[in-house]
């Protein structure tokens, strides 16, 4: 298979289409909104000038005492005006958001995906059979292409879809979801902006629901609650009575110490409260928006109902509007960092008020917030796997089948290259392998992380690289690129002994619904044992009824073929030369390869190697 290359699609190809069109439209708001913003920054300013100098000239005595009421609405009309122009700012910014969104489209459709920051290496583990070796984490790879989600909880649940198969009707389920979700760029481009609107990094749900799923922290101070809601009422009628001389005209004051003991008396437990939520709310006052837009969306597919019906129970009302009950209460704490709060809450125990409310709504969704966001993580997975499709139209819904292990596709292509060769790949029925030869550079091991992603993908619910692709459920199994560890003082053949170790135990946990990929394995050790070594891995995964796939430049494993009546395959690529220049093209034919280019590899790097069977090619060493 080719190396990838730049290219750029035609601009009358649907994707880029629509995200030119798309961004073009974010540019043209944007500009009318910056406008709009110079407008009110002027409007804002001459009030304020005209409010000053009305004031100005009230105290110098040139305007009477009664323009002061004209000064108080210059005031409240500056106030007016800076929470207009503030929503402006928030317009704005969402706008920005979009431009960034497809204009991130728009590099996915060439090389720029490359650049995307997010790559998923904190999902990278060493024991994982088989994400390091398939590029599905990293840089480069599946999920830095496919990821456009903006939550944390969002990222999880697609890593988790790419790192471990779903069975036959969870990816049915999926498929028809996300194909639904296809065409709906707006609706996913509407969410996605709105979750990144709450925070400037991306936003975390764990912490909120990690606050809600937490013990009470007013346990210890219930008694305050209903103290708080008679107290200041007895206060306050003291005081009129006082006034109207029923009582001493200084009784009230009793009731303001007794209010300031209360205050002392709930200071800590409230502010243990206070940080507590401080540290889960992380911007969460601002999510109903995005509830609200699934909320308000009309789907058709039972899974997409499904997550859907996630966020709402039958009979209540709509979890944005929870949420913007929680954003409502939340102010009220907020209302701590302003100047007056002391005083404030000494004489109506605010914070009392305020940190109850929020704790009897923590109390009322404890157990379903989990699921709201759960539901939305999903969504989000679900609108990336919309978004590989939307993005690759050449890409293939691929099909389940229930009986396996069984691979067969056609047009088979590497889904991370730009402009991948297709073969055709069948692997039916238990016990079934490809031995792969071919020169160096040839596409062996292309091919098998070709049809391994494309396994990975199809079972994770998402489009593949081909014309057509039949998958039973498989755990996939590979062992490409081991590493030594000079930490842990395992060499580079002990690492791969480890590593083959590992996918023969997986393989018969699989009890045959397995599918392994090696590439020339036990390289750290010499030809004999390694010839010898090969066959027996190769015949113990095979007793398994695990399927795969073997690359190898040791020809004399092609005898396997007769050993394993058929079962085993060869199929080899080639090269030729072409004005003293190697040209591969990368299709698979039957057979074992009957060339190789090692030495011609190394010649044409510069390094001056001999052959000794053909004395007729010297290569002279330049004299120093």
């Amino acid at each position: 298979m080719r190396p990838p290359v730049t290219t750029s699609l035609p601009e009358s190809s649907s994707p880029h289409r629509t995200y030119t069109e798309r961004r073009a439209a974010a540019e043209a708001e944007l500009k009318r909104l910056d406008d709009v913003s110079a407008r009110y920054a002027n409007l804002r300013a001459l009030v304020f000038l005209s409010g000053a100098a009305v004031v100005g000239l009230v105290l110098f005595h040139r305007l009477p005492k009664t323009w002061w009421w004209a000064a108080g609405a210059a005031f409240i009309g500056y106030l007016v005006l800076a929470v207009l122009h503030h929503q402006v700012f928030l317009r704005e910014e969402r706008q920005r958001l979009y431009i960034q969104l497809n204009e991130r489209g728009l590099a996915r459709l060439t090389r720029g995906w490359h650049d995307f920051a997010e790559r998923g290496e904190r999902f990278l583990t060493g024991s994982h059979l088989y994400a390091a070796d398939l590029d599905v984490f990293g840089q480069g790879s599946v999920f830095q292409l496919m990821n456009e989600t903006a939550t944390r909880a969002g990222e999880e649940r697609l890593a988790a879809w790419l790192a471990w198969p779903a069975q036959a009707e969870t990816v049915r389920a999926r498929q028809g979801a996300a194909r639904e979700l296809v065409p709906r760029v707006g609706f996913r481009q509407d969410m996605c902006v709105e979750a990144r609107m709450v925070a400037k990094e991306k936003a975390d749900p764990g912490l909120f629901i990690q606050w809600v799923e937490s013990e009470r922290s007013l346990t210890s101070i219930r008694w305050a609650r209903p103290v708080a809601v008679v107290l200041p009422l007895v206060t306050l009628t003291l005081m009129v009575l006082g006034s109207f001389d029923v009582v001493h005209g200084r009784a009230w004051w009793g009731g303001v110490l007794a209010q300031l003991a209360v205050v002392r008396a709930t200071r800590g437990p409230l502010r243990t409260m206070e940080e507590k939520l401080n540290a889960g709310e992380h911007g969460f006052v601002r999510y109903a928006p995005i509830f609200e837009q699934v909320e308000r969306e009309r789907f058709e597919h039972p899974e997409l109902r499904r997550v859907q019906g996630g966020m709402q129970h039958e009979g209540e009302p709509p979890v944005s509007t929870h949420l913007k009950r929680f954003s409502w209460l939340f102010s009220f704490v907020e209302f701590k960092r302003h100047q007056f709060h002391p005083l404030v809450h000494l004489f109506t125990l605010w914070d009392v008020h305020a940190l109850f409310a929020l704790e009897r709504w923590k109390a009322q969704h404890a157990a379903r917030v989990r699921g709201w966001f759960e539901a939305l993580a999903e969504l989000e997975a679900l609108s990336c796997l919309a978004g590989l499709a939307f993005d690759r139209p050449g890409f293939t819904w691929p099909t389940l089948e229930a009986d396996g292990p069984k691979v067969k596709t056609v047009g088979v292509g590497h889904p991370l290259l730009d402009e991948p060769v297709l073969n055709d790949v069948e692997l039916l029925g238990p016990g079934r392998a490809l031995l792969l030869t071919g020169s160096n550079m040839s596409g062996k091991t292309t091919l098998l992380r070709a049809v391994g992603l494309n396994t990975v993908l199809a079972l994770a619910g998402a489009p593949v690289c081909a014309k057509s692709f039949s998958v039973s459920p498989l755990q996939v199994l590979t062992s490409m690129r081991v590493k030594d560890s000079l930490e842990r003082g395992v060499s580079y053949f002990y690492a791969e002994v480890q590593r083959i170790k590992a996918v023969l135990d997986a393989a018969a946990a699989a009890k045959g619904q397995a599918m392994f990929l090696l590439d020339e394995i036990l390289l750290g050790t010499n030809t004999r044992e390694r010839q010898i070594a090969s066959r027996e891995v190769l015949r113990l995964l095979l007793a398994t009824g695990a399927i795969g796939g073997v690359t190898t430049h040791d020809l004399s494993l092609a005898s396997l073929a007769e050993e394993h009546s058929g079962k085993v395959v060869n199929m080899h690529f080639r090269d030729h030369l072409e004005n003293g220049k190697m040209v591969f093209d990368y299709q698979l034919r039957p057979g074992v390869v009957d060339t190789t280019n090692a030495l011609r590899v190394l010649r044409m790097a510069g390094v001056p190697v001999e052959d000794p069977e053909q004395p007729s090619e010297q290569t002279r060493i330049p004299a120093q």
